[in-house]
């Protein structure tokens, strides 16, 4: 099989790397010079097998659309691509119907991993046509984790599914990041009675219920920087919260706790604290996603 991917950014080029070492033959084209196979989309296209699959991997929203758009001019009847991007579910509709006015075929895929995807594999929740899904199923398979299928896959729904299921997914995210901040604030501001901060969250990774790979990325964090002293607790939101949130309003389903989530991330913009410090390193830690350097 060969693939071609479009955007080689922290994600895409890992994912190129795994691929690739899992037998699939890819093409990666991306606007940087250093990273980019080919010189432009429409030679990415034109070195491609027929029937071809392109999977694009850009920032969501109009970045996307420009390239999906580029590409239902360049591509042909029976051709698959899959958005793997953090896309709004609501723009895979428009996506797929743009497509499939020349026949083009449509996949949405929420992929989550971070910058450790190229050695632990890459969660992947997936939406479209179950034709399609399994035409595609050689490329999930070498992208997800090794072990049993249905722990690292998951053909979610129609299209829009997989990028709803990775936007929930997110808004988790959130609220467990949120907790383990507040928990590290909570504890650091004991400083008359806790000695041992990080060596707490350290213990905590065996043999407790709290325990998890977020747990490990904090403990990572924390012996790089004991006192987070060196980044601002400063911490963006690329979108998926606020989505989730819009969704839990328009379906009456509380979410609380996600609410809470991103409402302390806006809370970090006005003023510096150990909680949301730890947010900003947990982010860097697995999406390495910047962080502000404290002066």
């Amino acid at each position: 099989m060969h693939i071609g991917i479009i955007g080689l950014g922290k994600m895409g080029a890992n994912m190129r790397d795994r691929l690739r070492a899992g037998g699939i033959d890819v093409t990666g084209y991306d606007r940087n010079p250093a990273l980019t196979d080919v010189a432009s989309t429409a030679e990415l296209v034109a070195v491609l097998p027929s029937p071809r699959l392109v999977w694009v991997m850009v920032p969501a929203g109009a970045i996307t659309t420009a390239v999906i758009t580029e590409l239902s001019d360049l591509l042909e009847r029976g051709d698959l691509v899959i958005d793997g991007g953090n896309s709004r579910f609501t723009d895979d509709f428009t996506h797929a119907a743009l497509l499939a006015q020349t026949g083009v075929n449509y996949i949405d895929a929420g992929v989550s991993g971070g910058v450790w995807g190229l050695h632990n594999g890459f969660g992947l929740m997936v939406g479209g046509y179950a034709d399609q899904v399994e035409r595609a199923m050689p490329v999930f398979d070498a992208l997800r984790p090794e072990g049993p299928r249905e722990e690292g896959f998951v053909h979610a729904g129609e299209v829009g599914a997989g990028h709803y299921a990775k936007m929930v997914h997110n808004g988790i995210e959130y609220a467990l990041m949120q907790s383990y901040a507040e928990g590290y604030e909570l504890l650091e501001k004991r400083d008359d009675l806790i000695t041992d901060v990080p060596g707490i969250f350290k213990a905590w990774q065996r043999g407790t219920v709290v325990r998890s790979w977020l747990l490990e990325l904090l403990v990572k964090a924390l012996d790089e920087d004991p006192d987070l002293g060196a980044i601002e607790g400063f911490v963006e939101d690329s979108g998926e919260g606020r989505w989730t949130i819009e969704e839990a309003v328009n379906n009456a389903v509380p979410v609380p706790t996600i609410s809470a989530a991103i409402f302390a991330r806006f809370v970090s913009r006005q003023e510096d604290s150990p909680a949301m410090k730890a947010v900003a390193a947990l982010r860097n830690q697995f999406g390495g996603h910047a962080v502000k350097k404290a002066d």
